[in-house]
């Protein structure tokens, strides 16, 4: 006996799987046989997945060429012996290890999350007795009883059922409890239509069932999606990968220009100790010791904004790449839709009324011509409405100020819509007291209850169904006043075909009226002739908000896909009410649908183009859902994956960013997700999505602030070495620019406010480089102007008697003014700083005035100029350098004007 798993038993009879199990319908497994299973087979839990340890993932945090640079600048600071030097540095890289460990760690409980779900207890049959054990211990061939409430333990084929319904939604995407029954299926049948199986994880609704067990642990469907969560790569996002081959660059850069440097010296004669040092001034110059902290510090600052917008960010890098986003791929089933079925439209006496208000809210009114119905002047209406009320098992209550339905949805929302009209459900029960029921059976298709009349001369019979098996009951039918008249059926068909087209699930209902003596009924004493009293349909309806965020996301250039594991119908009238993609087709056409069964038969050369034009997925597997994620990467798109079930959390945690659910979200979906939404409002996307951009738009603010300065301290070096004079800046002198104006000034960039129009462009090019051309020239231009005013004013002051002390303390206050003024210029790569506001940004002034108060005292605290080699300047040496500061900006925002000249 081999563990199989369910993937071919939906396609053989009962007998043989049960000979292929080798155990027994009715008395189930030995025990020692069960032991000798449970060893052989290992307990029905998931296993993990090996994973790195807490060394090595804290390790990989260094794994990073500009961290390799730093931990390099750190080792030869402190051979050197300039300890303090490689103290400072050390303590970025430490800083950001740390915090990138912890963001990563949270990651790691995924798994744990799945294991969780599955921890239940079962009923299972050995040596023909029921034994209640940890659903730990089902083994192959097991035996098992599942009902109402019951959390199905493994992956079972089913025996026998009594109008068994499983709710597997968080599964397969399906809103609506699968109806199990006993059939054979074909073998191609999807994962969501196989209804003689039940899976491990999915939730009893109704009924009850009795299945052997033919998958455990990982081999389940459940095992299956654990085990491409495992499998799923972490995705480098966009910036990481941008700042990854910037940094391969830079490495390259600084090694060549500290070679260069080295061999311009000893060309010339200089001692190799002396050029030695001088290499190592223009390698801590060139690298920018900021940046990491920065890019840390403003994603930390994206995070805090995105929670005070109901969006958990649990992995930093992950506020940048929303701005990033090309393309969102969102599930159906509570991401788009609310997730509670709703009546939209009723048919009742000929006539078609619409239903307002969406979810279990009972707020909302029946509408006809856009006018509300009174009952008492729609009788046919009321009696439709009452036979979805009364023939009903479930039950509609209020907990924590939020409407909810115990029992089926469909049930539910019948109980919903009766309240909307006015129906009263305890009232209505008291009146009509149920006497007997003939439950729902899959075969029959329809349920009916028996209820005391208006009066003690009969009884009466509601039923409601499947529509054609109900109205195939009925001679005749309400008209609007209520009286009876032979039933039209091809009106009533027309009426249910306009209805169908629009993705609603359509029930019948009738009643019959039966002498008051009647205490019992069954299908073979039902009697014949009903009365058709009318449709009901119903669909998990969009959220309002959502179709609002779909549209402002198309508008920013973002292409919206549905994918889910709902029926097409369903999934394109969805998609239509929300305006999926229907913006990009011509008119009168709609975007292009593809099935689970198409992707299975769609080439794999062939699916990164169909998956880039289609718009809506419908009936796909988990597994599939990761293909498309996969494909749409494989077309250069940045993917985020939005979802709250299970069969979500490997393509979650595959996208470049995975967003969940909070609250309605399972616990897989949240720990495989790099974003949380709390309200599960799929309008928080909008708000992250522009959150992101806006964080982009200050981290390359901040690097296109930096750059000009190390490439100005570079060149000073070089300009120094070539002319065979002293280093006009030292190393120690370099870091305190570095890092102080990169505190200071640079960071004061992290809160600067979004600009307007930022969610009118398009999105960003994902093969665009971090550092385009025009920001290349001015990272050239600026460092030129540094390289200008800092060299000459070394050159000026030692020209006029001063000390190589005073020279240098000038030099680098040339650095820090222009740096300051620059900052200015960098509140907006395009406009001028007075078009944004002179005191928007209030943190800007506040980093000004501190990173004065610092010069200052760099230039005269006795303290501070023993530690930097520096010496007090006369004050009239500072107009000529806060001139250089001034003249920089201007030259910069002139550069700024010819551009915004040449695009208009």
């Amino acid at each position: 006996m081999e563990n199989q798993g369910n993937h071919d038993t939906h396609q053989l009879p009962v007998h043989e799987v049960l000979l292929l199990l080798e155990t027994d319908a009715s008395r189930g497994l030995t025990q020692d046989e069960a032991t000798r299973r449970l060893q052989r087979f290992g307990p029905n839990v998931l296993p993990l997945i090996r994973r790195h340890g807490p060394l090595i993932r804290f390790l990989l945090q260094c794994h990073h060429p500009l961290i390799y640079i730093l931990l390099a600048a750190t080792v030869i600071t402190a051979l050197l012996g300039e300890w303090v030097d490689a103290s400072v540095i050390f303590g970025v890289v430490l800083v950001n290890a740390i915090v990138g460990f912890i963001q990563e760690s949270r990651a790691e409980r995924a798994l744990e999350a799945l294991m969780s779900m599955v921890k239940t207890e079962a009923t299972v049959v050995r040596e023909g007795e029921k034994h209640q054990i940890s659903s730990s211990d089902v083994v192959p061939g097991d035996v098992v009883l599942v009902q109402s409430g019951d959390k199905v333990p493994a992956d079972l084929r089913l025996i026998s059922i009594r109008e068994l319904q499983v709710d597997e939604s968080a599964l397969t995407g399906e809103s609506l409890p699968v109806v199990k029954e006993e059939l054979l299926l074909p073998s191609d049948t999807v994962l969501a239509d196989r209804r003689n199986l039940a899976y491990s994880g999915t939730l009893v609704t109704y009924g009850q069932g009795v299945g052997v067990a033919v998958g455990t642990g990982a081999v389940t469907e459940i095992g299956r999606i654990h085990q491409l969560i495992g499998s799923a790569a972490d995705i480098a996002t966009p910036l990481t990968k941008k700042i990854a081959h910037f940094s391969q660059i830079l490495t390259v850069v600084i090694l060549g220009l500290a070679a260069v440097t080295f061999g311009i010296g000893m060309w010339r004669g200089q001692a190799g100790v002396e050029m030695f040092m001088a290499a190592v001034a223009l390698a801590v110059g060139a690298i920018p010791e900021g940046l990491p902290a920065a890019v840390t510090i403003t994603l930390a600052i994206g995070v805090n904004r995105m929670a005070k917008r109901h969006v958990i960010i649990r992995k930093l890098p992950a506020v940048e790449t929303l701005g990033s986003t090309t393309v969102i791929c969102s599930d159906k089933t509570g991401t788009l839709t609310e997730n509670q079925m709703t009546v939209q439209a009723i048919v009742a006496g000929g006539q078609e009324f619409e239903v307002s208000g969406t979810g279990y809210d009972p707020v909302g009114a029946i509408l006809r011509d856009g006018k509300a119905i009174d009952l008492g002047e729609a009788p046919a209406l009321k009696q439709c409405l009452m036979a979805g009320m009364l023939c009903n098992d479930s039950q509609l209550v209020e907990r924590d100020h939020q409407w909810m339905i115990v029992g089926d949805p469909t049930e539910g929302a019948l109980l919903v819509a009766a309240c909307k009209g006015g129906l009263e459900v305890k009232k209505v029960s008291e009146h009509s007291p149920r006497v007997d029921v003939i439950p729902f059976e899959s075969q029959r298709q329809y349920m009916a209850t028996l209820h005391h009349g208006t009066d003690d001369s009969s009884k009466v019979i509601y039923i409601k169904g499947a529509m054609e098996k109900v109205l195939s009951l009925c001679t005749q039918e309400l008209d609007p006043d209520g009286r009876e008249r032979p039933c039209d059926t091809d009106t009533i068909h027309r009426y249910a075909q306009s209805l169908g087209e629009r993705g609603l699930r359509l029930l019948g209902f009738a009643r019959v009226c039966v002498p008051c003596q009647t205490e019992t009924i069954n299908h073979d004493r039902l009697p014949s002739g009903l009365t058709w009293l009318g449709l009901q349909g119903m669909m998990d309806p969009p959220r309002p908000e959502a179709i609002r965020a779909v549209q402002a996301c198309q508008n920013a250039g973002l292409a919206v896909k549905m994918i889910t594991g709902d029926h097409a119908v369903t999934a394109k009238a969805i998609a239509q009410e929300i305006g999926l993609g229907w913006a990009a087709v011509p008119h009168g056409g709609a975007p292009r649908i593809m099935t689970g069964p198409d992707l299975a038969v769609c080439p794999v050369t062939q699916l990164p183009e169909e998956a880039d034009q289609t718009v809506v997925f419908a009936r796909v597997a988990p597994e599939q859902k990761l293909r498309l994620v996969e494909a749409l990467q494989a077309r250069g798109h940045i993917v985020a994956m939005t979802g709250d079930g299970v069969n979500d959390a490997p393509a979650l945690k595959q996208a470049d960013i995975g967003v969940a659910m909070g609250r309605g979200g399972t616990e897989v979906a949240k720990e495989a997700a790099d974003m949380i939404l709390t309200n599960d409002n799929f309008a928080s996307i909008e708000a992250a999505v522009e959150e992101g951009r806006g964080v982009f738009d200050n981290l390359t603010k901040f690097i296109i602030w930096t750059l000009p300065t190390n490439l100005g301290e570079g060149l000073v070096i070089l300009a120094a070495i070539g002319a065979g004079l002293a280093l006009p800046i030292l190393p120690v002198q370099i870091l305190w620019i570095n890092m102080t104006t990169a505190v200071a000034l640079g960071l004061m960039l992290a809160f600067e406010p979004k600009e307007a129009g930022i969610m009118q462009r398009r999105p960003r090019d994902p093969q665009q480089p971090l550092l385009t051309g025009e920001l290349v020239w001015r990272i050239l231009l600026v460092g030129a102007l540094l390289l200008g005013g800092a060299f000459g004013m070394f050159l000026w002051v030692q020209a006029k008697g001063g000390t190589l002390e005073e020279a240098r303390t000038v030099a680098v206050n040339v650095f820090v003014i222009v740096e300051l003024f620059y900052l200015f210029n960098c509140r907006s790569l395009e406009r001028s700083m007075f078009q944004l506001g002179l005191f928007s940004n209030p943190w800007v002034t506040w980093g000004v005035l501190t990173m004065v108060v610092l010069q200052l005292l760099f230039t005269y605290a006795p303290a501070m100029n023993f530690l930097f080699h520096t010496a007090p300047i006369d004050w009239e040496t500072w107009i000529p350098i806060v001139g250089i500061g001034l003249g920089s900006y201007f030259i910069v925002e002139l550069e700024k004007w010819f551009r915004r000249k040449l695009k208009t």
